[in-house]
């Protein structure tokens, strides 16, 4: 990946000007086409599957779709008198009447089904649409004809119809979070054209992510949450990811390297970082489709796609914005030497390695500090009560919220909070009767109010009826009631004769959700936790870093949700909860958070330890590596910590009762994690396991796959391109083929005949499938052709051959006949593949003979001669010594790699001598 991310560095060096365009083009595209269109945001929490679900489509295949379309709660009150008085009723009447003719209502109450409370002071009508999300002009003129103020009959209207909408995005979150980070960005660099860079590349992408949001909110369901979520996420790893970045470039301009070379080194080191934290906050965050519920699965897809889009930006335009500053971004010479990592000779040490050397001194002390003060902190999260969002959490002084309340007040919670039951009765002789019975026996279960409504449709098929709960849609008692309907359903079909008893509706549906999603919160951390283990160690190559690791982040995680349960259910810290009242969490609350700082963790860890492993490597001091490591990486871990917890904290006191305490979360569990685990826990456990932090199984190191996260295949091809040993045809050092070889140093030029000697114990064919590419050794360095391995083994793969004559079967067909069948196996344009037959000919031992007759030694040649015309440049020879052979390939362009045994005085501790001169 490093070598692959070096590369986009250097184009978008040389066509900086033509990536700033094109991010212009794009993003003034897409902000002009989301402005045309609008938006058409949408809460949908229903759950396919589930008994709710499958209830709503019944009511609308029975009874019309306007019965599952959205409803409306009109509600009347005098200020004195009755409601039923003359005066009132015929403001109600007419009220109704008007309502009722508007384009888009499907029915209104009529007088006799008005619901009167016990005072006889307040009425209760129901506005039914057609469509299950009625537009806004219907919302509107249904809105402005109910609200009434005559006669002492006042009126408000609410309901799941109005529960939704596009509110007007306030952008003073962003903007606060844009001015710390820019404030924390300026200190870190010391330089306002520097700490503005993150910041452009940053609006850039969130405003493309957000003109996608909005586009995409026409053909699909997605919720009004999505797009502070998307924005709050985006601009927070965007500005992080592109700090990374920018630092690691000005600390290459500072080492003298040209500004081009220096970001394309930047992008292999800091790039590979980025990418590796992009993908994992988008693996965690698209894993939550597997919940199978569409609210969430559209979250995590805007929260995904921001953070895609924060790569982009952070990979090719912030690097184009930075080239074309050119040198200026280097940073000052005094500058340079107040954040080197180690303190002058005699000089203080800095705040890093004071504060590592504290938390490392008694490495046993500090763990059991954090654990048990984090473990504190999370002690709330054991409480947690989940549900979805109703009016209720609308902010004091709107119509929703202020409607809610007044009915809550007159009739009681339940009221805003009904259930529909609907039921087969096909078999029933008297189906009025039979509705008439069952809602007798509803009304008596236990934390039932009333059944308002019980009727059966017009094909007498399948009856409605409405319950009304005691309690609220957040109450336990609601979710209890739910429960005990569906449990006494077959006895109430056994007893009247009916089927399919299905309780749904809005409440039902939004039951069901946060139940499906509380029963999916414990395998998807299982899985997040594993999926960290195994990511952790192919990165690191070891068995302990990447369990420390997911301890410290199901630590992080326990103090979030702690947090959140202390401030949001259990109401501490006022000043927080703002205008909201304490109460349930959001249902997805939980699996969001877990997957977001999922990531985050796995970036702050990789950027902390990847140093530290760096360092051991090189010294194999464990203690030393992890005090330079930290000294390194600390500061600007600390700067992205602090611009990210700016960024969530900027979306409390403007954001949505659903954003609050997903950004509270994020915040606190983005400070535990980076300044508690990470800063303190993470240096403890390291410097306690010594150099057991680094040890994985020999089987399990071959079988992980090699992921350059870090920039070594990058370090190694810079040496290898600065030594000139990129000319060799192969270099390898210390190269060690099976355990307890010999170890190989080789020095091949292009173009020769070379002879390595193989010592007792090690197979040479063993040694060519290392040497061509298609086996990784068990350590050393070896670079093949100029391309480091084995991070480039596709491409020596397709430059290396390893030719046996059990390559060629014997036939009764010609050379020729067994070129061409050959060659059509690789493909290619007419031209290309004619010019590859004409060289496999040229180089091929009598074409016009049968292979039957060929000796080993001329199938050996035919396989190398059609190798050679597939484009081969290094042929390895296992097993034979055919000087003559090996004297035709290079003549025609290759080099050729043969084996002979080693001296028998060679033992396996003993390196070869380099290996270079022709045989």
């Amino acid at each position: 990946m490093s070598l692959a991310l070096h590369r986009l560095g250097h184009l978008v060096g040389r066509h900086r000007l033509l990536v700033i365009i094109g991010w212009l083009v794009i993003i003034l595209a897409l902000l002009g086409a989301s402005r045309l269109a609008g938006t058409a945001y949408a809460d949908n929490f229903s759950v396919p599957g589930t008994e709710s679900e499958v209830g709503q489509t019944v009511l609308e295949e029975r009874f019309g779709s306007s019965a599952a379309g959205a409803s409306a709660q009109l509600l009347f009150r005098t200020d004195s008198g009755s409601i039923e008085d003359a005066e009132a009723t015929a403001v109600i009447e007419q009220t109704l009447a008007e309502i009722e003719t508007i384009p888009g209502v499907a029915n209104v109450s009529g007088m006799d089904r008005l619901q009167i409370d016990e005072n006889g002071d307040a009425a209760l009508a129901t506005v039914q649409f057609e469509d299950e999300k009625p537009s806004d002009e219907a919302l509107d003129a249904v809105h402005e004809a109910a609200i009434v103020d005559d006669a002492g009959v006042t009126s408000t209207i609410g309901g799941s119809a109005y529960g939704e909408g596009n509110p007007e995005m306030s952008h003073l979150s962003e903007v606060i979070g844009i001015a710390v980070a820019l404030l924390v960005l300026f200190v870190t660099f010391g330089s306002f054209l520097a700490a503005g860079m993150p910041i452009l590349a940053a609006i850039a992408g969130v405003g493309a992510t957000i003109s996608i949001l909005a586009l995409a909110s026409h053909v699909a369901d997605i919720s009004t949450a999505t797009p502070s979520f998307s924005t709050m996420l985006g601009l927070a790893v965007a500005i992080d990811y592109s700090l990374f970045i920018l630092s690691r470039h000005r600390q290459e301009l500072a080492a003298g390297l040209e500004p081009r070379e220096a970001m394309s080194r930047a992008l292999g080191t800091a790039g590979g970082a980025v990418v590796f934290a992009g993908l994992t906050v988008i693996v965690s965050l698209l894993g939550l489709s597997v919940v199978g519920i569409p609210v969430l699965t559209v979250m995590a897809f805007g929260g995904s796609l921001a953070v895609a889009t924060a790569v982009l930006v952070a990979l090719t335009l912030l690097p184009a914005l930075a080239l074309l500053a050119g040198a200026r971004l280097t940073p000052r010479a005094r500058r340079a030497r107040r954040r080197s990592a180690s303190p002058a000779p005699g000089g203080r040490p800095g705040f890093s390695s004071r504060w590592v050397r504290i938390v490392t001194r008694v490495p046993a002390l500090t763990i059991v500090l954090v654990i048990v003060g984090v473990g504190a902190l999370a002690l709330p999260a054991t409480q947690m009560a989940l549900a979805l969002p109703d009016a209720s959490t609308k902010p004091v002084g709107t119509d929703s919220r202020d409607h809610f309340d007044a009915v809550a007040e007159t009739f009681g919670p339940g009221w805003n909070a009904p259930l529909l039951v609907t039921v087969d009765i096909l078999e029933s002789t008297n189906p009025v009767e039979t509705m008439d019975d069952l809602s007798t026996a509803i009304s008596e279960i236990p934390g039932v109010a009333a059944v308002p409504v019980s009727s059966p449709n017009a094909g007498a098929d399948t009856g409605l009826l409405r319950v009304i709960p005691e309690g609220g849609q957040n109450d336990p008692a609601t979710t209890e009631l739910v429960h005990e309907l569906r449990d006494r359903a077959p006895d109430l079909e056994e007893q009247y004769g009916v089927s399919d008893i299905r309780v749904t509706g809005t409440t039902a549906i939004n039951i069901d959700t946060s139940e499906r999603l509380a029963a999916a919160l414990l395998p998807f951390a299982l899985t997040v936790a594993g999926l960290s283990i195994v990511l952790l160690m192919i990165v690191f190559r070891s068995i302990w870093v990447p369990i420390k690791a997911t301890v410290g982040f199901l630590l992080s995680v326990g103090a979030a949700f702690g947090a959140i349960v202390a401030v949001f259910q259990w109401g501490w810290f006022p000043a927080i909860l703002g205008d909201s009242l304490p109460g349930p969490l959001v249902s997805f609350l939980p699996i969001l958070v877990m997957g977001v700082l999922f990531g985050l963790a796995m970036d702050y860890e990789m950027f902390l330890v990847s140093r530290m492993r760096e360092d051991y490597s090189h010294t194999r001091d464990a203690r030393g590596s992890v005090m330079s490591g930290f000294r390194h990486s600390a500061p600007v871990v600390t700067a992205a910590a602090l611009i990210m917890i700016a960024v969530f904290v900027a979306f409390i006191p403007a954001g949505s009762a659903t954003i609050k305490p997903i950004a509270f979360g994020l915040a606190v569990g983005v400070f535990v994690d980076a300044f508690l685990v990470r800063m303190t826990l993470v240096p403890a456990v390291m410097t306690l396991l010594g150099d057991r932090a680094w040890w994985l199984p020999a089987w399990l190191e071959r079988i992980l796959p090699a992921v350059d996260i870090e920039g070594d295949a990058l370090a190694r091809q810079v040496a290898l391109d600065e030594s000139g040993r990129s000319a060799l045809a192969i270099s390898a050092h210390d190269l060690v083929v099976d355990p307890g070889g010999a170890p190989l140093t080789l020095a091949i030029g292009a173009g020769e005949v070379a002879s390595i000697p193989v010592p007792d114990g090690i197979d040479e064919m063993r040694l060519a499938h290392v040497l061509a590419g298609r086996t990784r050794p068990v350590s050393g360095i070896l670079a093949v052709n100029g391309q480091v391995l084995p991070e480039r083994a596709e491409t020596v793969r397709r430059a290396t051959a390893i030719v046996t004559a059990d390559d060629v079967s014997p036939s009764d067909g010609t050379v020729a006949d067994y070129i061409a069948a050959t060659l059509t196996t690789v493909g290619g344009r007419r031209p290309e593949c004619a010019a590859r037959f004409e060289r496999a000919i040229s180089l091929a031992p009598a074409v016009d003979s049968p292979i039957t007759h060929f000796e080993l030694s001329a199938r050996r040649q035919l396989a190398a001669a059609v190798a050679l015309a597939c484009g081969a440049r290094i042929v390895f020879l296992p097993g034979c010594d055919d000087r003559g052979l090996a004297e035709t390939l290079r003549v025609a362009g290759a080099t050729v790699v043969m084996f002979t045994a080693a001296p028998a005085a060679l033992t396996a501790s003993s390196p070869l001598a380099s290996i270079g001169a022709p045989a």
